[in-house]
């Protein structure tokens, strides 16, 4: 009794694990729907965290006992649609990205053609009638009926959403232009029905541009978004949509890869794309894995090797049995932590939702404040077109636009080259940092130690001190004795079974070979000296070579102004030999780092620092460091636990990923600075008056103008990182 109530007690101090759901949401039309969305769902007690993104139309909630049908409630009493995003769902060629992109580019598409092919004809009607002294009441009935077809067709979504923001007692984006909007349109009524003099101009044509000019601005954003978010679908499309199945019958058939199970045999002919993760157990060939390592040269491939799904099969024909089924293969898990990361939300994000959040209140009160001040000077007409001027210039759908944006292009430009980076806050912090540790075996080097050099001593031969020592080695798990293993074999050399083998932590291995005592003893600097009943007969050298592009990663780093140090377990004497190797000085280098000790070294560094190993021995130090970048591909790492995860065989990958973490980050600052500078100039300009009469137009085009630099800025980032 005592032990299950001990048992229960533990149980509840246990802090239960946390979910992660996913939502698709419809209905929102601007950046401030997001920030809105986001602050409902983390109220809720049971939610940690919540991301929504209005790009992607995406929401992401992180907690405890999450339930789906509550969480979508919450979405749908804000007045949006919502729908639970299955994570055993498989996902089709378009992505559910590309599909909410695709409606949303739709949807604006045909307000953009009404409201622009509406608005422009009656514009240039009414100033060549005004020019040629022409314009007769019919002009401005006729300007009339435009705008109000305008105000119903382009203008519902804005009228649709302020409403559900006033229900909610709140206030979007789409709140300034619907009473913006309406507020031109109805003083310009009041006017004509009343037929009120001249003095008092009407606005129906500022009115009906004003929502077709943003209507077209949206359209333009819809269609930046899709391009920009364009990494998820080439992953997705590099997938086959069928495979060849082979029965045991030894017939084949086509089924769609989402219906390939575990275990199953699949065909894999030259030219075609390997449809789910494998083993090769027949044939031979070259394979394109360039989805998981980022390099385009293909990789022979034999019976015992592990083969990707999106590889391309180049030369001969495999016969592959699968290790997961097709709906979690490494591909759909790759383009599942892109498409998260391009919905998350970076820290830097956060003071442009907190301006966000007081914005348009702010600007509503100015707003009032212009048209109180215009009727005391005695010019009430103009302080209405002022104010409506502020309504629309001051929409702040750059600002929301700054950083989703360029998150979206760093995340998936880091996609292609096979890097994949867990959250945008991942990518701000990589930007930010200062100075990167690398481990050294396994990382900077193959972490396969080979045998360089022979040297028998007089009276013995290179095969027989090989032999021998293979021997006595052959028991053991250390890398160099695994290394003198092959060596032996490699010169075809017979082994005799070790008697009384006795491995010595931190010095070698003993042990009878045909009842003789053969002693290995390992130095500093990886050299085996081999002794024979007690006297040394001559030395194995062995030497963990360096991967191809160690030395360019660690120079392309240093010419970026990053700090660059090497930890290694190995004694001082070889991680210096080492190190000068990579160019490194001895201040630059830990040698005799234990697991504990790097970890130390990683945590006195402070949060600018990146530690890169290859996530076996170096975990600790990984998860100190906060940004750990581990050197592994998609089939031998759980790569949704991993801040960052690089290719395996190209530790240049680190230097490139600081590269467009830099520059996805420089973008960020620039558009925010667009944004803010914007709107700072913007207001007062408005509220003065002194955009003239047609101010609400010249607002209009100027949010626009200030959307598409934004957006622009980003489309410019990619650019520059798809020429990396």
């Amino acid at each position: 009794m005592e032990i299950t109530e001990l048992e229960n007690n533990l149980s509840a101090n246990v802090a239960p694990e946390p979910e992660l759901m996913r939502l698709r949401v419809s209905g929102m039309t601007c950046t401030g729907c997001a920030s809105t969305l986001q602050r409902v769902l983390e109220t809720r007690r049971e939610v940690r965290e919540a991301s929504v993104s209005f790009a992607a139309g995406i929401a992401t909630v992180e907690g405890v006992k999450l339930d789906s049908k509550e969480l979508i409630g919450a979405i749908t009493g804000q007045g949006f649609g919502a729908e639970l995003i299955n994570p055993d769902d498989h996902p089709d060629q378009n992505s559910d990205i590309e599909k909410q992109q695709l409606r949303n580019e739709s949807i604006w598409r045909h307000r953009a053609i009404v409201g622009i092919g509406l608005w422009a004809p009656l514009e240039i009607l009414h100033w060549t009638a005004t020019a040629m002294q022409w314009h007769g009441p019919w002009m401005s009935w006729l300007m009339f009926s435009g705008a109000l077809v305008i105000i119903l067709f382009a203008g519902s979504e804005f009228y649709r959403s302020a409403w559900n923001a006033a229900i909610r007692r709140t206030t979007n984006m789409d709140t300034l232009i619907s009473i913006g909007a309406t507020t031109a349109f109805t003083y310009s009524t009041i006017v004509l029905v009343f037929q009120l003099d001249h003095d008092h101009p009407t606005y129906f044509a500022e009115a009906a541009g004003l929502l077709g000019i943003v209507s077209l601005g949206h359209w333009l954003e819809a269609r930046a978004s899709f391009r920009a978010g364009s990494a998820v679908r080439e992953l997705l499309r590099l997938q086959p949509e069928t495979a060849e199945v082979l029965d045991d019958d030894g017939s084949t058939r086509i089924v769609a890869t989402s219906f390939v199970k575990a275990g199953d045999r699949l065909i894999v002919r030259p030219g075609g794309r390997i449809a789910v993760d494998g083993l090769v157990i027949e044939g031979g060939s070259a394979v394109d894995q360039s989805i998981v390592t980022g390099e385009s040269v293909p990789v022979d491939k034999s019976p015992g090797d592990m083969v990707v799904a999106g590889s391309m099969n180049t030369t001969g024909r495999l016969t592959v049995q699968t290790t997961v089924d097709g709906r979690h293969t490494t591909i759909t898990r790759i383009a599942d932590l892109v498409q998260r990361a391009q919905t998350s939300r970076a820290p830097i994000q956060r003071l442009a939702d907190r301006i966000s959040a007081i914005f348009v209140p702010t600007v509503l009160a100015i707003a009032g404040l212009t048209v109180v001040g215009w009727w005391i000077s005695g010019d009430f007409s103009r302080g209405i077109i002022s104010a409506v001027t502020v309504l629309i210039i001051s929409c702040p759908c750059a600002l929301g636009l700054a950083t989703p944006m360029a998150v979206m292009v760093g995340t998936g430009a880091a996609s292609r080259r096979g890097i994949l980076i867990r959250n945008a806050e991942t990518l701000e912090r990589v930007g930010r940092a200062t100075h990167v540790v690398f481990d050294k075996t396994g990382t900077l080097t193959s972490g396969l130690p080979e045998v360089t050099l022979i040297s028998p001593d007089a009276g013995h031969t290179e095969d027989e001190l090989l032999q021998l020592a293979a021997a006595v080695e052959a028991p053991g798990e250390h890398p160099i004795a695994k290394a003198v293993v092959r060596a032996a074999a490699s010169r075809g050399l017979s082994l005799v079974t070790v008697e009384n083998f006795r491995a010595i932590p931190g010095l070698g291995v003993t042990g009878l070979v045909a009842g003789r005592a053969v002693t290995v003893v390992r130095d500093e600097h990886a050299t085996a000296r081999v002794t024979l009943d007690g006297k040394r007969i001559g030395t194995v050298t062995l030497t963990d070579r360096l991967r191809p592009d160690a030395i360019e990663a660690l120079t392309s780093l240093k010419h970026a102004g990053i700090q660059v140090s090497m930890l290694s377990g190995d004694k001082s004497a070889a991680a210096l030999t080492m190190g000068r190797q990579l160019g490194l000085s001895e201040t630059e280098i830990f040698a005799d780092a234990t697991p504990e000790s790097k970890a130390e070294y990683i945590r006195a560094r402070g949060r600018d620092v990146i530690m890169v190993g290859d996530g076996l021995n170096d975990a600790v130090a990984l998860a100190v460091s906060g940004l750990g970048v581990a050197l592994a591909s998609g089939t031998n790492v759980a790569i949704e636990a991993a801040a960052v995860v690089i290719p395996g065989d190209r530790v240049q990958a680190v230097a490139e990923l600081i590269e467009l973490s830099r520059a996805t980050l420089r973008t960020i600052r620039q558009n925010l600075f667009f944004a803010f500078l914007y709107n700072t100039l913007a207001i007062p300009l408005a509220a003065f008056g002194l955009l003239g009469t047609s101010g609400p137009l010249w607002a209009a085009l100027a949010m626009g103008v200030s959307d598409i630099t934004v957006v622009g800025n980003a489309l410019r980032l990619k650019r520059r990182l798809d020429r990396m």
